[in-house]
């Protein structure tokens, strides 16, 4: 009888009394009671015949298995409201979700130590070179939109900025509120820590205005936040900051002013409408990166965050799907 079959029941016969009746109790009841916890756990591991435990096979990591997910703290409840949604429908399949920021994922995939990597701006030429140097082919798929919201405390009597003018008071040129019409108050200047991919996205698009050439930073005196909800905090106990944040996470604490590229061009407010159709200036693709193209469990995912159901969500989260 092989040692892993199910009919096999080696530590019967010690319970079933030869061993408590006395026949043990000799000098070797040690050595007895070691080889009856060695027979035990032996059984604990076996599985039924010819099967292979989760996770624990050549075929792991297609089923039953967590794919490893993790960047971007603008897409992080998007994440966790498709896990949650797929895992309902695919019961065999987790989906794992880590957060710290779209350069922590980026890293995680370039280390090859992630399956998907999300990210609020598009990889670096440098990001790409150093997954290619380690074997990896970066391949990118958009899932959600983003509109990124300037916000302010509601009772800041300002209600519109240009790109320029917000170029100026995050880069510390105007320090002080009447600069941009607002009362004689000082500038309290709220972003996202460096490692946030909106972090970069605000750098690059609006302290610099788009211009590569452009290397401005932003003012030494900003406060750096390591979330939204440190932004949403600064901004609703303090009546001079300003900062700035994805649509989905903007609360009835902030007020939310309305953006014009240049002046004289019209001021727009973020939402679903103005972030799908362009015309609000700060409107961005949110993606999912992969080490190559996806397959398996990981393709059929992706499939389904782009998908109906999956736009749904990000419909209901407050961001916005993709255009068909």
């Amino acid at each position: 009888m092989a040692a892993c079959d199910p009919r096999a029941r080696p530590i019967a016969g010690f319970l079933g009394g030869s061993f408590f009746g006395g026949s043990f109790l000799g000098g070797s009841f040690l050595a007895c009671l070691l080889l009856a916890a060695f027979l035990l756990a032996g059984l604990l591991a076996c599985g039924p015949r010819g099967e292979t435990q989760p996770g624990t096979g050549p075929e792991a990591g297609t089923s039953d298995r967590a794919i490893q997910n993790k960047g971007s703290d603008t897409l992080v409840n998007l994440a966790l409201a498709w896990a949650e949604a797929y895992r309902r429908i695919r019961p065999d399949v987790t989906i794992a979700i880590t957060g710290g920021g779209t350069g922590t994922g980026i890293a995680a995939l370039i280390n090859n130590t992630v399956d998907i990597a999300n990210a609020s701006r598009r990889m670096k030429e440098s990001e790409i070179a150093q997954a290619r140097a380690n074997g990896i082919e970066p391949t990118e798929r958009a899932v959600a939109v983003d509109a990124l919201a300037v916000i302010v405390n509601p009772g800041n009597p300002v209600s519109q900025m240009t790109i320029g003018q917000l170029s100026d008071l995050f880069t510390g040129r105007i320090t002080n509120w009447e600069g941009v019409g607002g009362r004689d108050a000082p500038v309290v200047l709220v972003s996202r820590e460096i490692n946030s991919g909106t972090h970069v996205y605000f750098l690059e698009e609006v302290i610099r205005g788009g211009d590569k050439e452009n290397k401005s930073l932003f003012a030494s005196q900003t406060l750096l936040m390591p979330s939204s909800v440190g932004i949403t905090s600064e901004i609703g106990r303090n009546p001079n900051a300003i900062g700035y944040d994805g649509l989905g996470y903007v609360t009835e604490h902030e007020k939310v002013l309305a953006v014009a590229r240049r002046d004289g061009d019209p001021y727009i407010l973020p939402s679903v409408a103005t972030a799908t159709d362009g015309s609000y200036p700060l409107s961005r693709d949110l993606f999912m990166y992969t080490a190559g193209a996806p397959q398996g469990e990981i393709a059929a995912y992706l499939d389904w965050v782009v998908g109906g159901d999956g736009q749904d969500i990000v419909r209901k989260l407050g961001f916005v799907p993709l255009p068909n």
